[in-house]
């Protein structure tokens, strides 16, 4: 058994580093069509997931996130630093537990510690039709900067031509507030 790193813990959720152990949950949400339609990569197969597990056991960016009472591994955060005290955040889950407040939770959570560490600038980016992840971020409290028009490509069609699309930037200050609440994720 393989020692775990734990990052920040909630009422629900222990976020912590990835472990080999966590193969079978990742290819669960990587392999969901539906789970990376907004993502630069299409469905896993089991060695692509073997292959993305092994990266994120290598890097600090991606933090996985378990269930504190069945310990399954439901999905990760993606904290990537960046120039000038910033953070990218990002967040994948699995489909099954969508709902459920547990990104809200994660994310609030690794913001608050973020913050607390001295991070000025907490930003992320989305695709304007994923409407789940963005009314996240404004709940969360990100504020959109920017709305950026057929700015990036992912994908190109039959014929070699980019498939172009949009992006929403939000970001969140560090307003040098306390962080005990959010921690507790409530």
């Amino acid at each position: 058994m393989e020692d775990t790193i734990i990052i920040a813990e909630t009422e629900r959720l222990i976020l912590r580093r990835y472990k080999r152990d966590d193969i079978q949950d990742l290819f669960e949400y990587l392999s969901d069509e539906e789970v990376v339609k907004y993502e630069p990569y299409k469905p896993h197969t089991l060695d692509e997931a073997k292959e993305a597990l092994e990266w994120r056991i290598g890097t600090d960016e991606m933090i996985a996130v378990e269930l504190k009472n069945s310990h399954k591994m439901i999905g990760n955060v993606y904290m990537g630093k960046r120039d000038f005290e910033a953070l990218e955040i990002g967040f994948v889950f699995n489909r099954n537990y969508w709902g459920h407040g547990y990104a809200g939770e994660s994310c609030k959570a690794l913001s608050g510690l973020a913050f607390s560490n001295g991070v000025h600038r907490i930003y992320a980016e989305c695709d304007p039709n994923n409407k789940r992840s963005w009314k996240l971020l404004e709940a969360l409290g990100f504020q959109r900067e920017a709305h950026f028009r057929k700015n990036v490509y992912f994908w190109r069609d039959e014929a070699g031509k980019a498939i172009w699309k949009d992006t929403y930037v939000y970001a969140k200050l560090n307003d040098g507030t306390s962080i005990n609440s959010s921690i507790s994720g409530s």
